[in-house]
């Protein structure tokens, strides 16, 4: 069976869709076949993004690895029993259509509660959560004192999470390895960065979930959407040098990816 990989935040621009890409994006570079799923029915910056890809490749005669990406399928209502529920159909169909072809499959939630976002959490083998690096987004994990920043208990995303482990572990699923991503990290060593630092390892310890680095803010993911190119492409289309700043964010996913353990990858981008 695929690995399936979700990334979930009910925060909108946490990253989700660049990390998605990314993630993705290496994982197909290094040989493992990907299908994707973007479950943000409005906006589909994941899906934007690929097909922004697709585009510019078919126009420039490139030929670079890609994930392979669906669409939801429409279900025919009259075809849902009444105890189902059309969006856990579509989300069925949609993994199982991917599931014979692929190794992974890599699941955008949106950046809300959603009934897709809540059954795509109980079908994660990996969640992958986007932060950004503050307490404005820690307060989706958990309440804090204003005073002291002491993690008081958990919040709205935690609770959900909680009640998709408890589904997974009733129909005999292994537990989901729960990744909490720190993106857009200052590059100084601030005060504010060690509190969220700290506060997000003793949280780690109390709910379960494992801490890894993500993305600082670089101006280089803005320009690459466009284009639906990662900053594994640059090399291949031609861009000349890497600047520091763009070696940075290589290893910056380099490290990403071996934070996040997935079964048979071996890190070699």
């Amino acid at each position: 069976m695929a690995h399936i990989i979700v990334v979930g935040n009910e925060k909108g621009g946490s990253g989700k869709s660049t990390t998605s890409m990314h993630v993705a994006t290496a994982l197909v570079r290094m040989g493992h076949k990907v299908g994707a799923l973007d479950l943000d029915l409005r906006q589909q910056s994941f899906g934007r993004y690929i097909e922004n890809r697709l585009s510019f490749l078919a126009k420039s005669e490139i030929d670079l690895a890609s994930p392979n990406f669906r669409q939801l399928p429409e279900i025919d209502e009259a075809a849902i029993g009444p105890d189902e529920n059309l969006s856990d159909r579509r989300l069925s169909a949609g993994i199982s259509a991917l599931e014979e072809t692929s190794d992974f499959i890599l699941v955008d939630c949106p950046g809300s509660h959603t009934r897709l976002s809540q059954v795509a959490h109980s079908l994660a083998d990996t969640l992958i959560t986007p932060l950004n690096d503050s307490f404005v987004d820690f307060d989706l994990l958990a309440r804090v004192d204003g005073e002291t920043h002491k993690v008081l208990g958990p919040s709205v995303y935690s609770e959900m999470v909680w009640s998709a482990r408890q589904m997974r572990a009733k129909a005999g699923l292994r537990p989901i390895d729960w990744i909490v991503v720190r993106n857009r990290l200052g590059t100084q060593q601030m005060r504010n960065k060690k509190k969220v630092g700290d506060a997000l390892e003793g949280l780690a310890k109390r709910i379960g979930f494992r801490v890894a680095p993500g993305f600082s803010e670089r101006v280089v993911f803005r320009e690459l959407f466009p284009r639906g190119l990662t900053l594994l492409d640059l090399k291949d289309i031609g861009a000349g040098g890497l600047n520091l700043s763009n070696v940075a964010a290589r290893q910056e996913l380099r490290d990403l990816l071996r934070a996040l353990q997935l079964p048979n990858v071996s890190v070699t981008i």
